[in-house]
């Protein structure tokens, strides 16, 4: 366990996650509800792979396991990719 597993820290980077999400208006309906946690200032949504990815950026930092149960709150499913790629 560290801050930066258990967090999305402030940065250009952002984090990105993984869901189960297919249809653009789900993907809509996440980013949307992401928006209303506090500390996340933008939601990028990458509709042409699959499974659908998502970058949060924030500008505090925010914990995984709070932006998970928002995006479980709309039905879907949010997992977290590496921090960096190799």
């Amino acid at each position: 366990m560290s801050a930066l597993k258990d967090n999305v820290i402030p940065g250009n980077h952002g984090q990105i996650f993984g869901t189960n999400a297919i249809e653009e208006v789900d993907l809509i309906s996440i980013k949307s509800s992401l928006l209303q946690l506090g500390g996340i200032k933008d939601v990028l949504l990458n509709a042409e792979i699959f499974p659908r990815e998502f970058t949060v950026h924030t500008s505090k930092m925010v914990a995984i396991t709070d932006i998970e149960n928002k995006v479980k709150s709309v039905g879907f499913h949010a997992i977290p990719k590496d921090l960096f790629q190799l």
